[in-house]
């Protein structure tokens, strides 16, 4: 009779939503490129909406709620036609924050833009004086932004998701 080891090492995997084994690792690969159109959609919303403030007077707080809601709407949608499932809540989790951190990266690209090209060194000191004599404003606005970007991310992403899911559609 012959005797054979068994393998005690377990792969990296879990079950997916369909009940079949998934690799984590893939599943990261794949929502970066998901990431990456809820970007893409919140740039280019932005940039139209940029430019209609040319023309006429809108709300920062409302463009950047319709910015991400366009970017999650895109990358939802893209997710629902590559994947023909919705999201499940890890991958809705991480494309939240993944989204949400894309955006507060192009924020920072764009204020250190406007800071470097735009401002001179009287302008720069002005404002640095301002915020260091009354820093509580400033960081109340900041963590009121933050929160406003994880809420309308959070549930602009829930909502496209249910709302594009193909098993919803066919019931």
């Amino acid at each position: 009779m012959s005797r054979k080891t068994t393998n005690l090492s377990k792969p990296n995997t879990h079950l997916g939503p369909n009940g079949l084994p998934q690799n984590h690792r893939t599943t990261h690969s794949k929502m970066a490129s998901y990431i990456g159109f809820f970007a893409i959609g919140y740039t280019l919303a932005s940039a139209i909406f940029m430019m209609i403030q040319t023309q006429m007077a809108l709300n920062s707080q409302l463009v950047t709620v319709l910015s991400i809601i366009i970017g999650a709407y895109i990358a939802v949608h893209k997710f629902v036609k590559h994947q023909q499932r919705a999201l499940d809540v890890n991958e809705l989790n991480r494309l939240m924050f993944g989204g949400v951190a894309i955006v507060w990266l192009l924020t920072i690209i764009y204020f250190l833009g406007i800071w470097f090209w735009l401002f001179d060194a009287v302008s720069r000191e002005v404002l640095f004086e301002m915020a260091t004599q009354r820093p509580l404003p400033l960081l109340s606005s900041l963590i009121m932004i933050m929160i406003l970007t994880l809420v309308s991310a959070r549930i602009s992403i829930w909502v496209f998701n249910r709302l594009l899911d193909p098993k919803r559609k066919t019931l």
